[in-house]
């Protein structure tokens, strides 16, 4: 998120913060009419079904569990700088690649997701003290890689070209990704209509304000020596601290995708195999179908991470391909499926071209947002000052 306003600076960055987070709000916005109009889907794969029929299920049934990789790839990613910046790069990245996706395969492995409503409190202490830990670190003895005389550089408005700007947005988009979820906390509330408008209108602004905030005054404090993730930026001691700190958070974010999507191909298969009611039973076909699910899950998983083992460029590709659906294309087709013979009067024609416009900005990331983010890694895999040279890089991927 800080990565905006080193790229765009201070003003387009804000902007840009609010602008994509807004935008984010109103999809989701649109996706609480849809289930109001089809209060029994329970997940977007069924808002999906109704829109479209089983081969539009499947579709975004494909493309909500290639989310779910690359949102687990991201952090693994995410593990193994912080495991490489701790030991001073000890070994290999692979090596701590696969240690990261390991452990949360040892940990995906119960079927059951109660586990995980434990973890919300904890995550949210392991972030707050690792970013407070780099905050006051760079506020008391400055950016790592700064000299000692030192002079901030910030600017109002920025002069990016157009690819690195780009990416800059992708990655805000990447921050607001929760728009695949949404539906399936709506089937699990009382009264959604009544609550969710009101719970998402808290999260949004809550979530404005707090981006904004926390990436102005890093931004403030390490100026032109800002890095992504920013507790890079820290002196070295801290930033080991920090990284040792939100740990337990990403070991718990990748788990939660790491169960997430074993449990929608597991659930599909045994309903394949006509075992719908063995879903929870103790047998062999059970538990051999979850292990495997769970199994060829991180296999993929550990592929991927390898293949982008560089944190920007992950969260600009997952932007590019995914996300660009789930956040503001579907949501405008929903809109559209909800409001076609109701397109008469100024207002309906204002939302409809809003809707189209969605729709296109979701075509143009798709390709725009992939060369943006595929160019960007190839160049960081050809630079010769950067230690990861290519895919299944033995490289340090840390930012010291």
């Amino acid at each position: 998120m800080i990565l905006i306003l080193y790229t765009n600076q201070l003003v387009p960055g804000i902007i840009a913060i609010f602008g994509i987070g807004g935008m984010t709000w109103y999809t989701a916005y649109e996706l609480l009419q849809y289930y109001r109009r089809y209060p029994q889907v329970v997940n977007i794969v069924d808002m999906a079904r109704v829109l479209g029929g089983p081969k539009l299920e499947l579709v975004v049934g494909i493309m909500m569990l290639l989310q779910v990789i690359f949102f687990a790839a991201s952090s693994v990613v995410t593990i193994s700088i912080a495991l490489n910046s701790i030991s001073a790069h000890a070994t290999c990245t692979i090596v701590f690649i696969f240690v990261a996706c390991f452990g949360c395969y040892q940990l995906s492995m119960p079927r059951s997701m109660k586990f995980l409503s434990y973890t919300g409190i904890p995550n949210a202490i392991s972030v707050f003290a690792a970013t407070m830990v780099a905050i006051v670190a760079i506020d008391v003895k400055g950016p790592a890689i700064a000299p000692p005389d030192w002079t901030k550089d910030i600017a109002v408005v920025g002069h990016p070209d157009f690819r690195d700007g780009f990416n800059a947005c992708l990655r805000i988009a990447y921050a607001y990704a929760g728009n695949v979820v949404f539906p399936g906390y709506m089937a699990e509330m009382k009264d959604p209509s009544k609550d969710f408008g009101f719970c998402l209108a808290t999260l949004e602004i809550g979530s404005m304000i707090l981006f904004s905030l926390t990436a102005a005054t890093l931004y403030g404090l390490a100026g032109q020596y800002t890095s992504s993730p920013i507790l890079g930026a820290a002196p070295v001691i801290s930033a080991k601290v920090a990284y040792g700190l939100i740990l337990p958070a990403v070991f718990a974010t990748g788990l939660t995708y790491g169960h997430t999507g074993p449990k929608y191909v597991y659930v599909g298969l045994m309903r394949k195999m006509g075992a719908i009611h063995q879903i929870t039973d103790n047998s062999i076909k059970s538990w051999g179908t979850w292990i495997g699910c769970v199994s060829v899950f991180w296999v993929v998983v550990f592929i991927l991470a390898n293949a982008i083992p560089v944190f920007d460029s992950i969260l600009s590709i997952t932007s590019a391909t995914t996300i660009a659906w789930f956040s503001y294309g579907f949501s405008a087709l929903f809109w559209f499926h909800l409001n076609w013979n109701k397109l008469q009067g100024w207002k309906k024609i204002c939302l409809a071209t809003v809707n189209a416009l969605l729709i296109l900005v979701s075509l143009f990331m798709n390709g725009v947002g992939l060369w943006a983010a595929i160019t960007e890694l190839l160049d960081i895999f050809q630079s010769e000052e950067s230690t990861v040279s290519g895919v299944f890089s033995c490289g340090n991927n840390a930012l010291f």
